[in-house]
């Protein structure tokens, strides 16, 4: 009881201090994004769209909506979360081909932008029997 106790009083602080911080911060990152063509099936369960609107963010909810700006060229879209990643060194977001060329990551490979999240994650799947296995319709994301 006696390490409980402060253990507990540590990680309440500890998150109170995570989820405490301004909407500014909490809802803006600016670093490096890079666009990805990936195999068929992304994180959440759904295949993977290349020409889609779509990005990887380590952390943020699948479903999630956020708002991109290449900060080298300003252009900017709205993309959903749908996968994990990216797993690449300083960067926070993989895009989808698709986003990529909105946002004129074809050639480069790479740009600084900033993420804006829109709205948090409203993934919902629901899941019908075909033949031996499962297969998942996505309805709400976007």
């Amino acid at each position: 009881m006696t390490i409980v106790r402060p253990l507990l009083t540590t990680l309440g602080l500890i998150a109170s201090l995570a989820f405490s911080a301004s909407p500014g911060l909490a809802n803006t990152q600016t670093g490096i994004a890079s666009w990805y063509q990936m195999g068929k099936i992304t994180a959440n369960g759904e295949a993977y769209n290349p020409d889609g609107l779509t990005a990887a963010h380590r952390t943020l909810p699948f479903g999630t909506m956020v708002q991109v700006k290449n900060l080298a060229n300003g252009r900017t879209v709205r993309l959903r979360i749908n996968d994990r990643g990216p797993f690449v060194g300083n960067r926070i977001l993989d895009v989808s081909r698709g986003g990529a060329r909105r946002l004129g990551l074809m050639g480069p490979g790479t740009a600084p932008v900033k993420v804006t999240q829109l709205g948090r994650g409203t993934f919902r799947a629901r899941a019908y029997g075909v033949d031996s296995g499962f297969a998942c319709v996505f309805d709400g994301c976007i």
